[in-house]
């Protein structure tokens, strides 16, 4: 229990290491809504519908559409593998399409009634829209995630924090880290099946400028 809060502390502090002096600020709200359905021994789908919101909330900055499947490796690990379809707002002020595809390692460990979870992913992004040659190539990234969730006895709302660090791979970017993000939050059973996150995040951008950005994020999942 104690190596575990000490990992976690020291992750968190290893990310905030790498911060820099903001020059931009910017506030959104994101709403998402998710279904997961087991289809096999094992084996679950997974969808969400998303939408997300930028400068101070008054603009749609992309819409997207995940779709995947996961499996259960044992009671610890799993995996997962995603889609996911972008109609995102480029520097001309339209949208255009984007695509990504997703490859997750998630590990997940319950200490009484605190859950402690880790993710590691990789993932590839496509643009249909070019500014220049650079944007012709796709990007990668490795993201590593941690989140500590409290299962309150008897209570419907449960807490939540978590830090994810997004590291730049097979790129010329110079940093090693190019954004952080930070969530804080509370999830509410609505039934056994059915539960609503609200969420604070706090996500800084580090590449190609220092952009700090505050969203509340509004979720609601649903198990068929």
């Amino acid at each position: 229990m104690t190596k575990i809060r000490k990992l976690t502390v020291i992750f968190i502090l290893s990310g905030m290491g790498h911060t820099a002096h903001t020059q931009e600020k910017d506030f959104g709200i994101w709403y998402s809504l998710a279904v997961e359905k087991k289809v096999a021994k094992n084996l679950d789908f997974e969808s969400d519908i998303n939408l997300r919101t930028y400068h101070d909330a008054g603009e749609i900055e992309e819409g997207f559409i995940d779709v995947g499947l996961k499996y259960k490796i044992n009671k610890t690990f799993s995996s997962a593998f995603t889609y996911r379809f972008t109609e995102r707002m480029e520097k001309d002020d339209n949208f255009h399409p984007r695509h990504k595809w997703v490859v997750d390692f998630r590990a997940k460990k319950a200490l009484g009634d605190l859950d402690i979870s880790g993710r590691l992913r990789f993932q590839q992004r496509f643009k249909t829209y070019f500014r220049d040659e650079n944007d012709r190539e796709p990007k990668e990234h490795l993201r590593f995630r941690i989140k500590a969730a409290y299962d309150i006895p008897k209570c419907p709302l449960n807490p939540y924090a978590s830090s994810e660090l997004f590291f730049p791979v097979f790129d010329h970017v110079k940093k090693t880290i190019d954004q952080q993000r930070y969530t804080a939050g509370f999830e509410y059973n609505v039934s056994k099946k059915q539960s609503l996150e609200i969420e604070y995040i706090f996500q800084r951008d580090l590449h190609p400028k220092p952009t700090d950005m505050n969203i509340i994020s509004l979720n609601y999942n649903i198990k068929l």
